[in-house]
């Protein structure tokens, strides 16, 4: 791996000592190294971020002090080194306080002294530098447009308030049926937020056991409980400054539901086993497939709770109402799993483009990545035709799924009437195909709400 140049400042107003320091730095050709012999000439070029300062205490024309902490405000990440020509302890620990990395006094061991804190400091750098240009990929990976792929009205709409919700420090509930990609919005919210250079932090509510979930939000101490060997943070402290995700919120417990709306309220979190408040900073974004306010009326969640998380809403849209951003996704995992996997270029029949646009995909896109993965293996040439293409329900078309007025129970009996007809009343061949017991269709057909042709009772 490349080293990463490492720029350093020699500020010091004795020219032969400052020129010493700087030459013999130099020796590093990874060292790019400029002197400065007053504190209005380090102020001038403070703009160009140098990652090291080496700052003689007695200036004369600032205090060493008062430069230090000019330096800190408007160079927060540039590291300082004092030198100087007297062994105060209090002035050092004074400046410690104030932000300097070392204290170093001028004698006949500074330089090597020197040489050591510089290299040591080097490693921080290179594995900060390293995460930032980590950061700056990732934010680039998850630009809206890299990581939602349509032109459809519906998604257009979330777009644009995707926007909003990434330009605004205001809470998002984000809702959607399972397998809309309500996490990858999420993450594109915080990345092109002014929080990105800090942590996104994922927790999946229903994923973990109510009896463990607390400590998991918000920390716990050493001996807290049995098993707690150890001091952990919790995803609010890890979240500071950053963004918290707390996917499936309707499933969190009431009782956690209470102590989240504190934390909401408060901006403070105590660890579990502590009596330490700690103050938190954290962007929260949340996400649920349930409608939540059928939830609260069961009593199933707190309505304070749900007013607090509601903040920008934004209900993404089911693959079935985004027209032709089906065929718009499919060629872009077509494209990418050929391209992962090495085999060659291929593309949809008009068959298979009119099999896709007429499935329902009740698991959305995660069905969708899932059915085309499967049909670029199944091909053997470059067409995917529809025979590739393994949907396992009706087809939306088919059983009307538009009409809102049919219950679930009249979907099932529709569905299962058109398998029927379709099959020609094989009972044991439309069980198998929609994974539905053979008795459930023989009591239905006896009870009449399935009706079979007079001609094939007959035979």
């Amino acid at each position: 791996m490349l080293r990463e140049t490492v720029s350093i400042y020699v500020v010091d107003d004795d020219v032969t000592y400052s020129s010493s320091i700087a030459h013999y730095l130099s020796l590093n050709p990874d060292y790019k190294v400029k002197s400065f012999h007053s504190a209005k000439a380090l102020k001038t070029a403070l703009y160009e971020n140098p990652d090291i300062i080496t700052l003689d205490y007695s200036m004369p024309d600032s205090k060493g002090d008062d430069l230090l902490e000019f330096i800190r405000q408007e160079n927060p990440e540039t590291q300082v080194i004092i030198i100087s020509g007297q062994e105060d302890i209090k002035v050092a620990i004074d400046l410690f306080k104030k932000g300097a990395h070392d204290y170093i006094v001028k004698d006949e061991d500074a330089k090597q002294r020197l040489w050591m804190v510089i290299q040591n400091l080097r490693e921080t750098i290179e594995l900060k530098k390293e995460v930032e240009s980590l950061k700056t990929e990732v934010a680039k990976k998850y630009d809206f447009n890299n990581i939602i792929i349509g032109n459809s009205n519906p998604i257009k709409r979330t777009f644009n308030l995707m926007a909003k919700a990434a330009s605004a420090n205001i809470t998002v509930s984000i809702t959607g049926e399972t397998g809309t990609g309500k996490e990858l919005v999420a993450k594109s919210i915080h990345f092109n937020s002014d929080r990105k250079k800090n942590n996104f932090v994922p927790v999946n509510v229903a994923a973990i056991p109510r009896d463990l979930l607390e400590s998991e939000l918000f920390g716990h101490e050493k001996g807290a409980f049995t098993g707690a060997v150890n001091r952990r943070l919790g995803k609010f402290e890890e979240a500071h400054n950053g963004t918290l995700f707390l996917d499936e919120i309707g499933e969190m417990d009431l009782s956690i539901q209470a102590k989240i709306l504190r934390v909401l309220q408060e901006k403070e979190v105590t660890r579990i086993g502590s009596n330490e408040i700690i103050k938190v900073n954290a962007r929260i974004i949340v996400a649920t497939h349930r409608n939540l306010k059928d939830e609260i009326v069961k009593g199933n969640f707190r309505e304070d709770l749900y007013y607090r998380l509601l903040g920008l809403p934004i209900a993404l849209p089911a693959l079935r109402e985004r027209d032709n951003d089906i065929l718009l996704i499919a060629k872009y995992f077509i494209d990418h799993f050929c391209k992962e996997n090495k085999l060659g270029k291929k593309h949809l029949s008009i068959e298979g483009k009119h099999k896709l646009m007429s499935h329902s995909f009740p698991g959305n896109i995660r069905e969708l990545k899932s059915v085309i993965e499967l049909a670029c293996i199944m091909s053997e040439d470059e067409e995917i035709n529809d025979e590739h293409l393994q949907v396992h329900f009706t087809p939306i078309k088919a059983i009307g799924y538009n009409n809102t007025n049919y219950t679930l129970r009249e979907y099932m009996r529709k569905l299962i009437q058109e398998y029927l007809d379709e099959y020609d009343y094989d009972v044991l061949k439309v069980a198998g195909k929609l994974d539905v017991g053979k008795s459930t269709i023989y009591r239905m057909i006896n009870s009449r709400q399935l009706t079979i042709s007079k001609r094939k009772l007959d035979a």
